[in-house]
C-alpha cells in the first residue's frame, strides 16, 4: 500500500491549478500518477503528475484504477464532496 494510492484525494499545490482538489487514478512510475478533478468540477484535467506537486488528504473514494471522469464523478458526488471540489483552497506564504 503506497500513500497515492487509487482514489486518494489531493490538493495541487504547484502550478496554474495549485489550490485545486484532484483524485488519484492510477499509479505510474515510483514518482508519479495520473489524475483528474474531473475538469467540468475542480478544472484540473487528467494527467500525469509527479507526487511532489501533491499534497494527500486523508479521504479515498471508491473508485477502479484508471476510473474515467464519470466514474470519479458519481464517487465524488456519493461522499457528497462535489462543492468541496469545486472551491479552490488558498496557500499563504
Amino acid at each position: 500500500m503506497t500513500l497515492y494510492e487509487t482514489g486518494r484525494i489531493c490538493v495541487k499545490v504547484v502550478g496554474r491549478e495549485a489550490g485545486s482538489h484532484c483524485v488519484v487514478v492510477e499509479a505510474k512510475e515510483e514518482n508519479y500518477v495520473v489524475i483528474t478533478g474531473p475538469k467540468n468540477i475542480s478544472g484540473v484535467r487528467r494527467r500525469l503528475c509527479n507526487i511532489r506537486h501533491l499534497e494527500p488528504l486523508e479521504t479515498i473514494l471508491e473508485i477502479s484504477t484508471g476510473a474515467d471522469d464519470e466514474a470519479v464523478e458519481k464517487a465524488l458526488a456519493d461522499a457528497g464532496l462535489t462543492e468541496k471540489f469545486r472551491k479552490k483552497i488558498r496557500f499563504t506564504l
